[in-house]
């Protein structure tokens, strides 16, 4: 089961899981500092720079997975 969604808080999910934001600067994505995300979804903000949302969520939770697997 996923830990992260496109449907959870970008605020909220980067404090539960820090590494989304490591995965977004690197799509250029500042979502992190941005005034918006306390009121945005990972998938409103990630489709709003016009990329798609199922693709980094599935690489996040990929990059969980292999850390609960170390």
């Amino acid at each position: 089961m996923p830990k992260v969604t496109t449907d959870m808080n970008i605020m909220e999910a980067v404090e539960n899981y820090p590494i989304i934001a490591q995965v977004l600067m690197r799509y250029g994505l500042g979502c992190v500092g941005c005034i918006i995300s306390s009121a945005e979804t990972l998938g409103e903000g990630i489709a709003a720079h016009g990329l798609n949302p199922d693709i980094i969520v599935e690489e996040v939770n990929a990059i969980l997975e292999k850390q609960e697997n170390m």
